[in-house]
């Protein structure tokens, strides 16, 4: 297991995280005491879905859903 300090951690931060993509795994360490360790985790992999693929049903709406309100609906609304 590779040891780093806080400060070194901090400074290669981006070349530690490949290596512990790689399967490094690390210990930080405070001085000379052990705070952290860093280690890969179980990636749940969520794949977008092809661009042009159906991901659900199609929304279905009624026929009036388009027409002007009454005024009555209207005064309902405020408007």
């Amino acid at each position: 297991m590779k040891t780093v300090t806080t400060h070194q951690a901090k400074t290669h931060l981006s070349r530690l995280l490949k290596e512990v993509q790689a399967g490094e795994e690390i210990l930080i360490l405070n001085a000379t005491v052990p705070v952290a360790r860093l280690t890969a985790v179980d990636a749940q992999v969520s794949r977008r879905p092809r661009v042009g693929t159906l991901t659900s049903s199609p929304v279905r709406y009624d026929d009036d859903a388009f027409q002007p309100l009454s005024e009555d609906e209207l005064e309902d609304w405020g408007l």
